[in-house]
């Protein structure tokens, strides 16, 4: 769970008396131990009320309130966002922290929702909303364009096995498949697909190269069939070069999917050629499509 760590203001800090010497220490000892112990996400110390200012809402109309404001004790002059198993976990390390303040002091511990938290509200659309925002603040550009409902897919072509370092030599398995798109028996449509599939630890992988096709095609002996279920997927575009979607699906994978809200769904990921891929450019019409869960 993620909680909101707040240090409350004094009649110091709203002063602006600014820590000591052995303070700062301290507390750069201690934000250390919460980094290296996986907890701290990101904390700051704010300024004094008197520098800052509140937006009043009634209704349509908006009133801009200038600091400094009366009410000490409900201010805050610092914050942590933690990722921690437990309230209780919280409490402990809020416990050895040093006292923030040169007097007696408060820090409150308040858990953020969760998007379980939400219940029913949180339709679909929403959760697939709120995946978004979270892929740009905390995956960087990596966003998906779209959500989509896949249908089964039968996919047969060339399949190779590789591992992290010889997969560089995926674009000539491309070479060896390419003259058969458009003449596959049973061929459906037009795009070409790259399946990532039969992972193996520690990092390999087996890839086929293949188009879709219907059940029960009379397919060449040297080629191998993947289905690919019928679930929800979050489409991504890649921009790029061709050679470079490796990098995009590490990206998607370490930073998008841990960050989004969603898990990993059953099956493959895939990559998608529509007919706006250019081969002499390697560039257009590139989709990377994830399997993902609720």
């Amino acid at each position: 769970m993620k909680v909101m760590v707040f240090v409350k203001a004094s009649k110091d800090s709203e002063a602006g008396v600014m820590p000591s010497e052995q303070l700062l220490l301290e507390m750069g000892k201690f934000n250390e131990e919460l980094v290296k112990a996986g907890i701290m996400l990101a904390g700051e110390g704010l300024h004094p009320s008197s520098k800052g200012a509140r937006v009043r809402f009634s209704g349509k109309n908006r009133t801009v309130v200038d600091g400094p404001f009366a009410e000490t004790k409900e201010l805050v002059a610092g914050f942590w966002l933690w990722q921690v198993a437990s309230l209780q976990e919280a409490i402990e390390w809020v416990k050895r922290c040093p006292n923030p303040m040169l007097e007696d002091s408060d820090i409150e511990i308040r858990p953020i929702f969760s998007p379980e938290d939400f219940g029913a509200a949180l339709t679909p659309e929403v959760r697939e909303q709120e995946a978004r925002i979270r892929s740009v603040l905390e995956g960087g550009a990596i966003a998906p364009d779209r959500f989509e409902a896949g249908q089964e897919r039968r996919i047969a072509g060339i399949n190779l096995s590789y591992t992290p370092e010889s997969r560089v030599n995926i674009p000539r398995q491309w070479e060896r498949f390419g003259p058969n798109i458009g003449h596959v028996p049973g061929q459906i449509g037009n795009a070409a697909y790259g399946v990532l599939w039969n992972h193996k630890p520690p990092c390999d992988f087996d890839y086929l190269c293949g188009v879709e096709v219907r059940d029960g095609a009379a397919l060449p002996a040297e080629f191998t069939q993947v289905l690919l279920p019928a679930q929800k997927y979050a489409v991504f575009t890649h921009d790029g070069h061709v050679s470079s979607i490796h990098r995009t699906i590490d990206a998607i994978q370490s930073k998008w999917l841990p960050t989004s809200g969603f898990k990993a769904g059953a099956g493959p990921v895939f990559e998608r050629y529509t007919e706006a891929f250019d081969k002499q450019t390697g560039r257009g019409g590139i989709e990377i499509w994830v399997p993902v869960r609720e």
